[in-house]
């Protein structure tokens, strides 16, 4: 039996498999307030408006703001990570996320609650990067891919959540605008009760170990033997930590410089793994999410009817994320991702082709006979295939497709792309919808899903039983 079975079957046995699900929740803790900030604003986006008297145009850019402050957060992440470990930077995120909620909810503006939501976008962006990368460190090669995917399944529990509170704080007011407890409207407790997630997020993120392969960067092999043992299963952690070392390439910590190579002036896994992180946010997923309240209302819902549906959405991207994590260990992420997107292409047609039939112009429009059944099924069973493929398993791939010595920056460089191009998305939704219709956007989001089978079949490669440190090789593409 060589090295790799006795590992292995350490890192199946009970203990170590139940230790490592658990480090792995706790550090996803960071996906869950991912989650809720990114979405929570969905139920208070009106009251916003109303409240500050903003343009479409602007109240664009209030809700996108927090996108731009991700993209910066997720470029400096890997490099502070590297510099002062993975524990360190989730505690800054934590403090970050606390103080988004409060100043968001206290904000007597639109510009200060602009800057409060760049300060949340930092947070995001520094989680997204940080919640793969330690997760991939940390887990058993084996169970990886299932592992990173409770990343994915942190970020929608944490959508569901701020959908749910939204609606309950908006029903118990009367309305998201309406005042509920101490003097404060309903759509600014919406913000606030993310103080509490923050505070647990700070906690857990003190008491989870590090990763081992910052503790071997730091020359701290003890501490890291103790990791791969206690926690990853590790039987041979001396072979082990020798191998990491080998994988590092230079004891000096990786640059932006190191970034640089033969396709087009970076390295091709980098174009790779900025392609897959752009496409998953031109597909659309999160124009549904941040303005799904919205959207179900200018075809016909009530405000809480619109609210309750956006909840449900929610509850479907939550469920189909456990498809993900039985799957993507099976039968490989390529191919997840692939049918993911086909059944996406297929939810976007058909909710293209709905609102093709709209009648009446900006918020007063409507869908004629069953074509509002149909839009709101075809925008479900996107989600259905987003939920169970796309969502969870573009963050496994890059949480594990990059060379030990440039992972946290090619993730960090990775993951600002995918914030960028979400910004782009959520940016330009409102008026798009307003201008020219929603189903021209709709029809985008459908090209670019067809397009995103077309980019995974030819040029991912498949990483699924590989270890970390197999990837030496910078592949092109």
């Amino acid at each position: 039996m060589d090295k790799n079975d006795v590992d292995a079957g350490a890192a199946e046995s009970p203990k170590h498999l139940v230790r490592v699900i658990a480090i792995s929740v706790a550090a996803a803790v960071g996906g869950l307030l991912f989650g809720f900030d990114t979405a929570v604003i969905n139920g208070a986006v009106d009251s916003i408006q109303a409240d500050f008297e903003l343009s479409a145009g602007v109240l664009g850019f209030t809700v996108a703001i927090t996108l731009l402050g991700c993209a910066v957060g997720a470029w400096f992440a890997g490099g502070f990570a590297d510099r002062f470990g993975r524990k360190k930077v989730m505690i800054a995120a934590a403090i970050l996320f606390a103080l988004n909620s409060a100043g968001s909810a206290y904000a007597i503006s639109e510009w200060d609650l602009m800057a409060w939501r760049l300060v949340g976008g930092l947070a995001i962006g520094t989680a997204s990067v940080i919640v793969p990368g330690y997760i991939a460190e940390i887990a058993p090669t084996k169970w990886r891919g299932g592992l990173a995917s409770i990343q994915q399944l942190a970020i929608t529990v944490g959508i569901f959540a701020a959908l749910l509170s939204d609606a309950t704080l908006a029903d118990a007011a009367g309305g998201a605008g309406n005042e509920l407890w101490w003097g404060l409207a309903a759509w600014r407790w919406m913000l606030l009760v993310g103080v509490a997630p923050a505070v647990i997020y700070g906690i857990l993120a003190l008491v989870i170990p590090e990763s081992p392969q910052y503790l071997i960067r730091a020359n701290r092999d003890a501490e890291a033997a103790g990791v791969l043992s206690r926690v990853s299963g590790v039987a041979d952690t001396d072979s082990r930590i020798e191998q990491i070392r080998q994988s590092f390439e230079s004891e000096e910590r990786a640059s932006y410089r190191d970034l640089r190579g033969s396709a087009f002036g970076l390295q091709p896994i980098l174009w790779i793994g900025m392609a897959i992180a752009a496409l998953q946010q031109l597909v659309g997923i999160n124009a549904i999410f941040y303005y799904s309240t919205t959207l179900w209302k200018s075809v016909g819902f009530s405000e809480s009817d619109s609210f309750t549906t956006s909840v449900i959405t929610s509850v479907i991207n939550v469920s189909m994320t456990f498809v993900a994590i039985f799957f993507v260990d099976r039968i490989g992420r390529r191919r997840l991702l692939l049918i993911g997107s086909v059944g996406m292409t297929v939810g976007l047609l058909a909710a293209t082709l709905s609102f093709l039939q709209a009648e009446g112009s900006g918020e007063n429009i409507a869908l004629p006979g069953a074509w509002g059944p149909v839009a709101l099924v075809g925008a479900n069973l996107f989600v259905v295939f987003f939920a169970a493929t796309w969502g969870p398993v573009m963050w496994v791939t890059l949480g594990e497709m990059f060379p030990n010595r440039i992972r946290s920056i090619a993730l960090g460089v990775a993951t600002m792309v995918n914030w960028v191009f979400n910004f782009i998305v959520t940016v330009t939704f409102p008026w798009v919808s307003e201008n020219l219709g929603l189903w021209v956007m709709y029809a985008a989001f459908t090209v670019f899903a067809v397009l995103s089978f077309a980019f995974v079949r030819t040029r991912l490669p498949e990483f699924m039983n590989k270890d970390l440190e197999e990837n030496t090789e910078l592949r092109s593409p």
